[in-house]
């Protein structure tokens, strides 16, 4: 007789349990948590901002994140969503450029760029995913490792303290919760096998939180003052403005972003055996390019894919886009109640910074097993590798060399991420897509 049953579904696709799946959700959103405040933290603080309207920018940024994370893992029909285990958050590629434009033109130019980039964006997906050829594993596992790596340093200093002259800076109790989430981390990962082994991280923050509590290191006294529900105000900073130097930065910005999830996307595929299409690349993109829109109305930041998020994803070997999609939801929850979200900002930052560094590693070994399909033998892509990490690192070791390069400049060589995709792009142009040489590399997949 013939076997009708239906072919198992790809472990993308499937939906696990619904207690696992929030549980597993949960985890997603607090491993990104951090690093999402930290873009409207940083923002803020350099623009001077009240508290009260810094607040707002993270409501909104933790809401704009939600919707795009659901969108890229459930997806619009052929229009939006790369359907792949994707977690969205404001990327650290846009602060810079969007500090200089409230500088020089105030916010509402700020949001009417980020208006104009984030249209410019949905227009050009499709012919930038055209482009995927450009991106092979010599530079996508180029930029995965070198975002790992440059990232390391806001986990550390989440561990020990932002100001070294602050008598509590790097005091071993904040020492001891730390490595003792990651002791715990390893210990759980090594120990069990099953769903438990899954939310190590999980495991690891609770315990350490408890732990803190214990220490006497928590405050929650700003909890009981955040409201229970909320939405953030849209166009908050009035009717948005257009310069044409502003527009044009967010959209070099946007282009930035594309390559930095270009390269993202094409790491999850490899991780999760589902191959990407060009169309399912074009439909990412175009989500990110939406987060330009729904940001600039809503006062928050550019999505891009989490690199944190992807670290998790290998770490537990939990492929479902629904897993995502449940932490989409969790973050829009938390961005219409803003108690919510003040307790997990809540949670002690040697805890989370303990976490944290362990994605940023699994991140940057993800670039590394990335770069094992790359043809090294009697060709030039150690070269090309090796000068596009020296080109990240720059800015990680000395934050300031280019502070005295004009605007347009800062935007792409004060970004480790960005200056590494640039390198990586531009070398392997001009060594393997060029008729004087051509080398044994392996085309994208």
């Amino acid at each position: 007789m013939e076997d009708t049953c239906p072919p198992p579904r790809h472990p993308v696709d499937q939906r696990p349990a619904w207690g696992a799946l929030l549980l597993l959700g949960a985890q997603h959103v607090l491993v990104m948590y951090t690093g999402s405040i930290a873009v409207p933290l940083l923002f803020g603080a350099a623009t001077r901002l009240p508290h009260a309207t810094v607040t707002l920018l993270i409501d909104a940024d933790l809401l704009v994140a939600g919707v795009v994370t659901l969108l890229q893992s459930v997806g619009v029909g052929r229009v939006l969503g790369v359907r792949l285990p994707i977690v969205a958050g404001a990327g650290f590629s846009a602060v810079a450029p969007m500090i200089l434009i409230a500088q020089q033109y105030g916010m509402a130019a700020v949001y009417g760029a980020m208006l104009a980039g984030g249209v410019f964006g949905m227009l050009v997906a499709a012919p930038f995913a055209r482009l995927v050829r450009y991106f092979p594993p010599l530079v996508g596992g180029t930029v995965i490792t070198v975002i790992g790596l440059s990232l390391l340093g806001v986990g550390t200093q989440m561990v020990a303290g932002d100001n070294p002259s602050a008598p509590g800076y790097a005091a071993p109790v904040r020492l001891l919760l730390a490595g003792g989430v990651l002791a715990l981390v390893v210990a759980v990962m090594r120990i069990s096998r099953g769903f438990l082994g899954q939310v190590a991280v999980l495991v690891g923050m609770v315990a350490g939180t408890v732990a803190a509590v214990l220490l006497g290191q928590t405050d929650f006294s700003e909890v009981s003052r955040a409201p229970w529900a909320g939405l953030p105000e849209p166009f908050h900073f009035g009717a948005p403005h257009f310069p044409v130097a502003a527009v044009v930065s967010m959209c070099v910005v946007m282009l930035v972003i594309f390559t930095e999830s270009t390269a993202s996307m094409l790491a999850v595929a490899e991780m999760t055996d589902r191959p990407l299409t060009t169309g399912d690349l074009a439909r990412g993109l175009a989500a990110d390019g939406l987060s330009g829109v729904i940001g600039g109305v809503m006062n928050s930041f550019p999505d891009t894919v989490f690199a944190e998020n992807l670290g998790l994803v290998e770490m537990t070997r939990v492929r479902s886009r629904w897993v995502t999609a449940a932490a989409g939801a969790l973050l829009i929850v938390l961005g219409c109640v803003p108690r919510l979200g003040s307790l997990v900002a809540s949670l002690p930052d040697p805890v989370v910074g303990a976490a944290a560094l362990v994605m940023f590693a699994m991140v940057a070994g993800v670039g590394i097993r990335i770069l094992r399909h790359v043809d090294f033998d009697g060709t030039s892509n150690l070269l090309i590798v090796a000068i596009s990490l020296v080109a990240g690192m720059v800015p990680v070791t000395a934050p300031h060399i280019y502070d005295r390069l004009p605007a347009g400049a800062r935007i792409i060589f004060g970004s480790a991420i960005t200056c590494t995709a640039v390198c990586a792009f531009a070398l392997n142009l001009l060594f393997n897509h060029t008729p004087r040489r051509r080398t044994g590399q392996r085309a994208a997949p």
